[in-house]
Protein backbone atom coordinates (compact mmCIF):
# COMPACT_ATOMS: atom_id res chain seq x y z
CA UNK A 1 0.00 0.00 0.00
CA UNK A 2 1.58 3.45 -0.82
CA UNK A 3 2.36 5.72 1.97
CA UNK A 4 -0.54 8.13 2.96
CA UNK A 5 0.18 11.89 2.00
CA UNK A 6 -1.59 14.73 3.48
CA UNK A 7 -3.62 16.84 0.84
CA UNK A 8 -4.17 20.38 0.42
CA UNK A 9 -7.79 20.85 -0.48
CA UNK A 10 -8.25 24.51 -2.20
CA UNK A 11 -11.51 25.21 0.51
CA UNK A 12 -9.26 25.32 3.12
CA UNK A 13 -8.29 28.72 1.81
CA UNK A 14 -11.46 29.96 1.35
CA UNK A 15 -11.85 31.84 4.91
CA UNK A 16 -9.12 34.29 4.31
CA UNK A 17 -9.31 34.56 0.41
CA UNK A 18 -12.96 35.54 0.78
CA UNK A 19 -11.60 38.79 2.63
CA UNK A 20 -8.76 39.41 0.72
CA UNK A 21 -10.18 39.12 -2.44
CA UNK A 22 -13.33 41.09 -1.39
CA UNK A 23 -10.85 44.07 0.66
CA UNK A 24 -8.87 44.34 -2.93
CA UNK A 25 -11.78 44.47 -5.41
CA UNK A 26 -13.76 46.83 -2.69
CA UNK A 27 -10.68 48.80 -2.80
CA UNK A 28 -10.18 49.26 -6.53
CA UNK A 29 -13.41 49.81 -7.44
CA UNK A 30 -14.63 51.78 -4.48
CA UNK A 31 -11.44 53.97 -4.42
CA UNK A 32 -11.62 54.28 -8.68
CA UNK A 33 -14.66 55.68 -8.63
CA UNK A 34 -14.26 58.02 -6.10
CA UNK A 35 -11.62 59.40 -7.85
CA UNK A 36 -13.44 59.47 -11.42
CA UNK A 37 -16.03 61.10 -9.89
CA UNK A 38 -14.32 64.14 -8.13
CA UNK A 39 -12.61 63.86 -11.35
CA UNK A 40 -14.93 64.16 -13.36
CA UNK A 41 -16.32 66.84 -11.57
CA UNK A 42 -13.25 69.66 -12.17
CA UNK A 43 -11.63 69.11 -9.32
CA UNK A 44 -7.96 69.94 -9.31
CA UNK A 45 -5.09 66.81 -8.97
CA UNK A 46 -4.12 67.45 -5.44
CA UNK A 47 -8.29 67.33 -4.75
CA UNK A 48 -8.16 64.52 -6.24
CA UNK A 49 -5.85 62.61 -4.63
CA UNK A 50 -6.27 64.25 -1.52
CA UNK A 51 -9.91 62.16 -1.88
CA UNK A 52 -8.15 59.28 -3.15
CA UNK A 53 -6.31 58.87 0.33
CA UNK A 54 -9.60 59.52 2.12
CA UNK A 55 -10.92 57.13 1.11
CA UNK A 56 -8.38 54.57 1.69
CA UNK A 57 -8.70 55.79 5.10
CA UNK A 58 -12.36 55.13 5.64
CA UNK A 59 -12.47 52.20 3.52
CA UNK A 60 -9.55 50.44 5.39
CA UNK A 61 -11.11 51.26 8.69
CA UNK A 62 -14.93 50.63 7.24
CA UNK A 63 -14.05 46.88 5.77
CA UNK A 64 -12.41 46.05 9.02
CA UNK A 65 -15.08 46.78 11.10
CA UNK A 66 -17.48 45.60 8.94
CA UNK A 67 -15.65 42.33 8.48
CA UNK A 68 -15.21 42.04 12.49
CA UNK A 69 -18.74 42.60 13.10
CA UNK A 70 -19.86 40.46 11.22
CA UNK A 71 -17.59 37.32 11.67
CA UNK A 72 -18.15 38.20 15.03
CA UNK A 73 -21.86 37.02 14.81
CA UNK A 74 -21.14 34.48 13.29
CA UNK A 75 -18.94 33.62 15.53
CA UNK A 76 -21.09 33.78 19.14
CA UNK A 77 -23.86 31.98 16.69
CA UNK A 78 -21.32 29.16 16.76
CA UNK A 79 -20.48 29.26 20.31
CA UNK A 80 -23.86 29.18 21.33
CA UNK A 81 -24.71 26.20 19.21
CA UNK A 82 -21.86 24.55 20.45
CA UNK A 83 -22.74 25.67 24.02
CA UNK A 84 -25.88 24.54 23.50
CA UNK A 85 -25.25 21.40 22.01
CA UNK A 86 -22.34 20.44 25.00
CA UNK A 87 -25.46 20.84 27.35
CA UNK A 88 -27.68 18.47 25.53
CA UNK A 89 -24.71 15.68 25.30
CA UNK A 90 -24.71 16.18 29.10
CA UNK A 91 -28.44 15.42 29.97
CA UNK A 92 -29.01 12.65 27.52
CA UNK A 93 -25.95 11.21 25.51
CA UNK A 94 -28.02 8.08 24.69
CA UNK A 95 -30.56 10.51 23.04
CA UNK A 96 -27.39 12.15 20.93
CA UNK A 97 -25.93 9.27 19.80
CA UNK A 98 -29.34 8.24 18.37
CA UNK A 99 -29.29 11.47 16.67
CA UNK A 100 -25.87 11.42 15.41
CA UNK A 101 -26.52 7.81 13.88
CA UNK A 102 -29.51 9.29 12.03
CA UNK A 103 -27.06 12.01 10.50
CA UNK A 104 -25.01 8.93 8.82
CA UNK A 105 -27.83 7.19 8.08
CA UNK A 106 -29.78 10.24 5.75
CA UNK A 107 -26.40 10.40 4.52
CA UNK A 108 -26.68 6.88 3.34
CA UNK A 109 -24.82 4.57 5.90
CA UNK A 110 -26.80 1.25 7.04
CA UNK A 111 -28.68 1.81 10.34
CA UNK A 112 -26.25 -0.71 12.88
CA UNK A 113 -23.17 0.69 10.92
CA UNK A 114 -24.05 4.49 11.76
CA UNK A 115 -24.63 3.90 15.05
CA UNK A 116 -21.27 2.16 15.80
CA UNK A 117 -19.89 4.80 13.65
CA UNK A 118 -21.47 6.68 16.67
CA UNK A 119 -20.47 5.32 19.17
CA UNK A 120 -17.10 5.39 18.41
CA UNK A 121 -16.83 9.19 17.55
CA UNK A 122 -18.50 10.26 20.57
CA UNK A 123 -16.07 7.96 22.89
CA UNK A 124 -12.97 9.89 21.09
CA UNK A 125 -14.66 13.40 20.80
CA UNK A 126 -18.33 13.65 21.55
CA UNK A 127 -18.23 17.59 21.07
CA UNK A 128 -16.37 17.63 18.08
CA UNK A 129 -18.37 15.06 16.30
CA UNK A 130 -21.84 16.56 16.93
CA UNK A 131 -20.01 20.00 15.52
CA UNK A 132 -18.69 19.04 12.36
CA UNK A 133 -21.49 16.10 11.47
CA UNK A 134 -25.01 18.03 13.07
CA UNK A 135 -23.77 21.68 13.57
CA UNK A 136 -21.52 21.85 10.33
CA UNK A 137 -18.91 23.18 12.23
CA UNK A 138 -15.72 22.31 11.47
CA UNK A 139 -11.74 24.14 11.53
CA UNK A 140 -11.95 25.25 8.35
CA UNK A 141 -14.99 27.08 8.36
CA UNK A 142 -14.92 28.30 12.19
CA UNK A 143 -15.66 31.81 11.96
CA UNK A 144 -11.56 34.41 12.94
CA UNK A 145 -12.88 37.80 13.54
CA UNK A 146 -9.70 39.13 13.60
CA UNK A 147 -7.96 37.32 10.70
CA UNK A 148 -11.09 38.34 8.72
CA UNK A 149 -10.61 42.37 9.34
CA UNK A 150 -6.99 42.21 9.16
CA UNK A 151 -7.23 40.91 5.72
CA UNK A 152 -10.13 42.97 4.50
CA UNK A 153 -8.60 46.33 5.62
CA UNK A 154 -5.13 45.04 4.51
CA UNK A 155 -6.24 43.85 0.92
CA UNK A 156 -8.33 47.00 0.52
CA UNK A 157 -5.30 49.37 1.52
CA UNK A 158 -2.90 47.47 -1.55
CA UNK A 159 -6.61 47.55 -3.45
CA UNK A 160 -7.09 51.36 -3.31
CA UNK A 161 -3.22 52.03 -3.34
CA UNK A 162 -3.59 51.03 -7.26
CA UNK A 163 -5.60 53.78 -8.78
CA UNK A 164 -3.66 56.22 -6.04
CA UNK A 165 -0.38 55.39 -8.06
CA UNK A 166 -2.16 56.09 -11.00
CA UNK A 167 -3.12 59.26 -10.21
CA UNK A 168 0.31 60.21 -8.51
CA UNK A 169 2.05 59.70 -12.22
CA UNK A 170 -0.71 60.60 -14.65
CA UNK A 171 -0.94 63.70 -16.28
CA UNK A 172 -4.00 65.83 -15.19
CA UNK A 173 -5.26 66.43 -19.04
CA UNK A 174 -5.59 61.95 -19.35
CA UNK A 175 -6.09 61.48 -15.49
CA UNK A 176 -9.62 60.03 -16.07
CA UNK A 177 -8.70 57.88 -18.74
CA UNK A 178 -5.34 56.54 -17.21
CA UNK A 179 -7.21 55.82 -14.11
CA UNK A 180 -10.16 53.86 -15.67
CA UNK A 181 -8.29 51.75 -17.75
CA UNK A 182 -5.25 51.23 -15.33
CA UNK A 183 -7.70 50.37 -12.65
CA UNK A 184 -9.62 48.01 -15.01
CA UNK A 185 -6.74 46.31 -15.79
CA UNK A 186 -6.04 45.93 -12.58
CA UNK A 187 -9.50 44.20 -11.09
CA UNK A 188 -8.75 41.69 -13.94
CA UNK A 189 -5.49 40.71 -13.16
CA UNK A 190 -7.26 40.59 -9.39
CA UNK A 191 -9.95 38.25 -10.71
CA UNK A 192 -7.38 36.26 -12.30
CA UNK A 193 -5.51 35.78 -8.96
CA UNK A 194 -8.28 35.11 -6.66
CA UNK A 195 -9.77 32.39 -9.31
CA UNK A 196 -5.83 31.04 -9.32
CA UNK A 197 -5.90 30.73 -6.00
CA UNK A 198 -9.60 28.97 -5.67
CA UNK A 199 -8.54 26.45 -8.43
CA UNK A 200 -11.35 28.17 -10.91
CA UNK A 201 -11.36 29.12 -14.49
CA UNK A 202 -9.94 32.10 -15.33
CA UNK A 203 -12.50 33.93 -17.56
CA UNK A 204 -15.66 34.29 -15.83
CA UNK A 205 -14.03 35.45 -12.57
CA UNK A 206 -12.04 37.94 -14.41
CA UNK A 207 -14.99 39.07 -16.61
CA UNK A 208 -17.55 39.40 -13.75
CA UNK A 209 -15.03 41.53 -11.64
CA UNK A 210 -14.20 44.04 -14.35
CA UNK A 211 -17.47 44.18 -15.88
CA UNK A 212 -18.66 45.24 -11.99
CA UNK A 213 -15.68 47.31 -11.35
CA UNK A 214 -16.54 49.50 -15.20
CA UNK A 215 -20.17 49.99 -14.12
CA UNK A 216 -19.33 51.45 -10.81
CA UNK A 217 -16.48 53.45 -12.06
CA UNK A 218 -19.02 54.66 -15.20
CA UNK A 219 -21.64 55.90 -12.96
CA UNK A 220 -19.96 57.73 -10.66
CA UNK A 221 -17.99 59.47 -13.19
CA UNK A 222 -21.24 60.34 -14.77
CA UNK A 223 -22.87 61.48 -11.24
CA UNK A 224 -19.84 63.87 -10.96
CA UNK A 225 -19.78 65.15 -14.48
CA UNK A 226 -23.08 66.09 -13.85
CA UNK A 227 -23.23 67.85 -10.53
CA UNK A 228 -19.70 69.34 -11.19
CA UNK A 229 -21.66 71.26 -13.60
CA UNK A 230 -24.56 72.22 -11.49
CA UNK A 231 -22.38 73.14 -8.85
Amino acid sequence: MSRLHRENHLVERIGWLRAAVLGANDGIISTASLILGVASASASQSDVLLTGVAGLVAGAMSMAAGEYVSVSSQSDTEHADLAREKKELADDPVFEREELAQVYVARGVEAELAREVAKQLMTKDALGAHARDELGISEITTARPVQAALASAATFSVGAAAPLALVLVSPSSVLIPVVSVGSLLFLALLGAIGAKAGGAGLLRPTIRVTFWGALAMGLTAGIGAIFGKVV
